[in-house]
């Protein structure tokens, strides 16, 4: 059976879950929206299983802490889920909370709330983090760090500062789903076509 494509975000609560709907419905990627909730309702076997039975490829999925600073739920899905050999894990967004005492993750690049890439950490509003900070800190963002793919930061989702509501049309999470497409050689759910 071919591993199936995904690309995991680090939030799932009521706003981040209609913003990743919507900036999916812009990409033409699925969304498996019973991975939402505050924190993830579903084990990261119960995901994998869904993740199977989804008949597009690829497909958005959320994972959530609930703010807890331990490894959590929504961690423990998503390092099931990177594990997984029946999964293709396209890339993480790494969602900025305020959470303090964790370990955070280094993202690859992040998209700022004025949709602008940028080579340092956001923080939950999406502002670029002072120079000298490298670290993205989130709650449920550690366990990313055992995961050697695409890494895209961003603020809190469907949020900061009204810059990515999702009426009108979640234009910074759209972006950073985008880019993972971009830097994994996916486009709108399909392969570039060859130069």
């Amino acid at each position: 059976m071919q591993k199936k494509r995904v690309i995991i975000v680090s939030d799932g609560d009521k706003t981040a879950q209609k913003a990743v709907e919507e900036a999916s419905q812009n990409l033409g990627l699925r969304v498996i929206s019973k991975s939402a909730g505050n924190p993830t309702p579903c084990s990261g076997k119960e995901l994998i299983e869904m993740i199977q039975e989804c008949p597009a490829d690829p497909i958005v999925l959320m994972v959530d802490d609930e703010g807890n600073f331990g490894y959590g739920k929504g961690e423990r899905a998503m390092e099931r889920i990177i594990k997984s050999e029946k999964v293709d894990v396209l890339g993480i967004v790494a969602v900025a909370s305020n959470a303090k005492d964790v370990e955070g993750v280094k993202p690859e690049i992040s998209v700022t709330r004025d949709g602008k890439l940028v080579s340092g950490p956001v923080n939950k509003g999406g502002e670029l983090e002072a120079k000298g900070h490298h670290i993205l800190e989130g709650d449920t963002v550690d366990i990313v760090n055992n995961f050697d793919g695409i890494v895209i930061g961003i603020g809190d989702i469907g949020k900061m500062s009204g810059k990515d509501y999702f009426e009108i049309g979640a234009p910074i999470t759209t972006k950073a789903l985008e880019e993972v497409l971009k830097r994994s050689g996916v486009k709108n759910g399909q392969e570039k076509e060859d130069q």
